[in-house]
């Protein structure tokens, strides 16, 4: 968001059409700024938070590792039953091998659809712990960060506050782009002896520069997670063909529920029947030395098959082996190498914005554009706010004419195909505009809206 009351640059300083375009950005920055804002703080603060999930969560599950050991481990499919009994009329979902020979086993089971992990000593199966995987810290961050704790809802808020985020910083950096600057001042350092107004420019403007690209990454690789348009990326992908068999990340907590509510009915024909022993997949699983976290499923209503999965970070070390409910035979393996292109970039995108790609220092980064993303709120809030006029919102002034000419018309078009939620959210803004908030004269001046056009 940009300097409200900065002179706007006419047609005796840049050609005509240069300076309509700059007065229509400059005003597009504001209003996407200003919607963005709080959405910004409250995704860079729950983002930072979860780029050190391994950490956090090693940390709260220090007390179930390196335990006393009073003999050899009990066979896994003691340690499950263990676990289904402590859930009463639960089913088996996962087993997560344990990363290292004291630490406790984690069993998942669900019930209702809702997920229990249930911490179990390997030799006195003892209960050591158990909670709802929705309770633990991570899932709680990673439910605001994408839900805002409000469901689906909450998930088309945050799609909506990404797209204009996604607008925000395009058009931040054609404002602000240095064409006649004269060295680094102002620019990629900020002018910090300059009085106030400076300072307050530099710091939104240098910032912006330095976190732009990196927070367009960011935006970009979380759109697969969102619901209109994860769910548009897979419907095109169904259409040409290139849908991925299965994916490691979903767009709804409620669709991933209603998913596991299907896979693992104990009902009817729902209930799966398989001979191999969950102890004969996890010794395979073990041998097949997959990289950690490696969980194990059993067959159910949309899988036939023993699975066992690697959930490394990097998500390139990920390996996934199918085996047969009959004899515990491996059927397939699929490695990060074998998955389609697409698949391939999107998991490395999406490693990335979690931190996981390149280790601490990817966590680094992305702790830095969080904050780089805070400070561009908190220095365009402070300049919004010490340079609005009294009584009015204080936003750019309109074209006269409204006219936006061909090239802005195309690229507008272009952003409202690619990011759907914002086309639909620019239609009803045009509608709003144009039939009421324009003929309030109250509401017209506290906005800064042009005269309305004859209807």
């Amino acid at each position: 968001m940009t300097d409200a009351s900065a002179p706007i640059q006419t047609a005796q300083s840049v050609p005509e059409k240069r300076a309509r375009l700059y007065r229509m950005l400059w005003r597009w920055h504001f209003y996407a700024g200003l919607f963005c804002i709080p959405f910004i703080i409250l995704l860079s603060i729950t983002g930072s938070l979860y780029l050190f999930k391994p950490q956090i969560e090693a940390a709260l599950d220090r007390p179930y590792t390196n335990l006393v050991m009073t003999g050899p481990s009990a066979p896994v499919s003691q340690q499950v039953q263990v676990a289904l009994k402590h859930v009463e009329d639960s089913s088996f979902k996962s087993y997560r091998l344990p990363d290292g020979p004291k630490d406790a086993a984690q069993v998942l089971v669900t019930k209702g659809g809702e997920d229990t992990i249930v911490y179990v000593h390997p030799t006195s199966l003892e209960i050591l712990k158990a909670i709802p995987r929705e309770a633990r810290l991570m899932a709680v961050v990673r439910t605001i960060h994408g839900e805002l704790l409000m469901g689906d809802n909450g998930s088309l808020i945050v799609e909506l506050a990404a797209s204009w985020a996604i607008v925000m910083v395009v058009t931040g950096l054609y404002l602000w782009w240095p064409r006649t600057a004269q060295g680094l001042q102002g620019v990629l350092i900020p002018r910090l002896k300059s009085g106030p107004k400076v300072f307050w420019r530099d710091l939104h403007a240098v910032s912006g520069m330095w976190v732009s690209f990196f927070a367009l990454f960011l935006l970009l690789t979380g759109l697969p997670w969102t619901n209109v348009w994860g769910k548009g990326f897979d419907m095109v992908r169904d259409l040409t063909g290139t849908a991925a068999v299965s994916k490691d990340w979903t767009q709804s907590r409620k669709a991933e529920r209603e998913a596991t509510l299907q896979a693992f009915s104990q009902h009817g024909h729902d209930a799966p029947y398989y001979v191999a022993n969950v102890d004969d997949i996890a010794a395979s699983a073990r041998a097949a030395r997959l990289a950690p976290p490696v969980t194990i499923t059993p067959p159910n209503a949309r899988n036939p098959n023993w699975m066992a999965r690697s959930s490394a970070g990097d998500r390139i070390s990920r390996v996934e082996i199918a085996y047969s409910a009959a004899d515990g035979s491996e059927i397939s393996r699929e490695a990060f190498g074998d998955k389609h292109v697409i698949d391939q970039a999107l998991g490395v995108g999406i490693a990335a914005h979690e931190g996981q790609l390149f280790g601490l220092l990817n966590q680094l980064l992305g702790v830095l554009t969080a904050l780089g993303l805070v400070l561009l709120s908190v220095s365009a809030f402070v300049m919004w706010r010490k340079r609005a006029p009294d009584g009015v919102l204080g936003a750019p002034p309109p074209i006269p004419d409204q006219r936006i000419g061909v090239g802005l018309g195309l690229l507008i078009f272009v952003f409202a195909l690619f990011l759907p939620v914002l086309g639909a959210c620019l239609i009803l803004v045009a509608i709003a505009e144009r039939l009421i908030l324009s003929r309030v004269p109250s509401l017209r001046q506290f906005l800064g809206l042009a005269q309305p056009a004859p209807l």
